[in-house]
């Protein structure tokens, strides 16, 4: 396993860095992102800035790559941010990694943390040596209609706030995955449609594994795959691999055959287990993941491979946080996950 360094962790008045890696949403709908910027303050007592070109126009940031890595780098190297967290996700940030120098993020340890296409970022600060964490977006998790989430404030507080080890992550009473017009600032008054959490699902496994924590959006992960941000094949040795798709809903024989990529690169047999994130849009579709997952487990002979399905992260929320190589234990007998160390330190 690649050793990796914990940033240090967060305390109320720290200065955070809002950016933008992917898609320039927060210059389309300024109230949403303004919305989860507060939320983001007065949860926590943090002071939130924008990176230097977070919130210029979408196209000028997709035809300028430039600008984002420029932001990334500003961001690790000014000395008053204490932690980096995405706007939003998109589909790009991988175009920043010839622009990036690794060794800015390798010198400068701090928070890093978004979820969907910031995977791509992840694999960075990974190759850089960083523990970065897999989590909220300011628009998309931070910018809960009608208020954060409790679960969402408690286990954000466990991760980032404290150095202790984060322990057992129970489920979210309920969850959420409707869609409300970010375009008529009202709705951010108005509570999500609900749902009872009925996971997590454990699909298969008969004792209880450690290893530690490697994934991202499924999607992404395979971009990243065989680059130069790539974890080598042997970082995935009793690795416990965590996986979620984006709101795009590939249909369920791409993701039989995205499975069938991790196991022809040998990385489903190099792993102790799975969880995998709800997917948006999940009544009917986790059923169709769950298959091609006990598909790929009779394919490699990993029939014995805990896996645990309807977790917390991912594009549904409220999600919890995923620290990169800490270790952390599937017990598919008694249906619970854990992450055993610290995330900061």
């Amino acid at each position: 396993m690649k050793q990796l360094v914990k940033p240090k962790k967060l305390k109320p008045g720290d200065t955070v860095a809002a950016i933008t890696n992917s898609a320039g949403v927060a210059s389309i709908f300024p109230h949403q992102y303004q919305f989860g910027k507060k939320q983001l303050q007065d949860a926590f007592g943090l002071k939130v800035v924008e990176t230097p070109n977070a919130l210029r126009p979408h196209e000028e940031l997709y035809n300028n790559p430039q600008l984002r890595a420029d932001d990334l780098m500003w961001a690790f190297k000014n000395p008053e941010v204490k932690a980096i967290i995405s706007i939003i996700g998109g589909e790009d940030c991988i175009r920043l990694f010839p622009l990036i120098d690794l060794d800015v993020i390798k010198n400068n340890p701090k928070v890093f943390m978004g979820y969907s296409d910031p995977t791509a970022i992840h694999f960075m600060c990974y190759t850089a040596g960083l523990s970065s964490i897999y989590g909220p977006t300011i628009m998309a998790g931070f910018g809960e209609n009608a208020g954060l989430f409790p679960y969402s404030v408690d286990i954000i507080k466990r991760t980032l706030f404290s150095d202790k080890p984060i322990g057992l992550i129970n489920p979210s009473t309920e969850w959420t995955d409707e869609l409300l017009d970010w375009a008529d600032p009202n709705n951010s008054k108005i509570k999500r449609k609900r749902n009872p959490n009925n996971g997590p699902h454990v699909l298969q496994g008969k004792e209880a594994v450690q290893g530690h924590l490697l994934g991202g959006c499924f999607e992404v992960l395979l971009m990243c795959l065989n680059t130069p941000i790539s974890p080598a094949l042997n970082d995935w040795d009793g690795a416990i691999l965590f996986i979620e798709t984006s709101e795009g809903n590939p249909p369920e024989d791409i993701f039989l055959y995205w499975l069938r990529n991790l196991a022809a690169q040998g990385i489903i047999q190099k792993i102790n287990g799975i969880i995998v994130g709800r997917p948006k849009d999940a009544h009917g579709k986790m059923d169709l993941y769950e298959k091609a997952l006990m598909t790929i487990a009779r394919e490699t002979g990993r029939l014995d491979l805990p896996i645990m399905t309807q977790m917390d992260f991912g594009h549904t929320d409220p999600m919890f946080l995923l620290p990169y190589g800490a270790k952390a234990e599937i017990d598919p007998i008694h249906g619970t996950f854990k992450i055993l160390e610290n995330a900061v330190i």
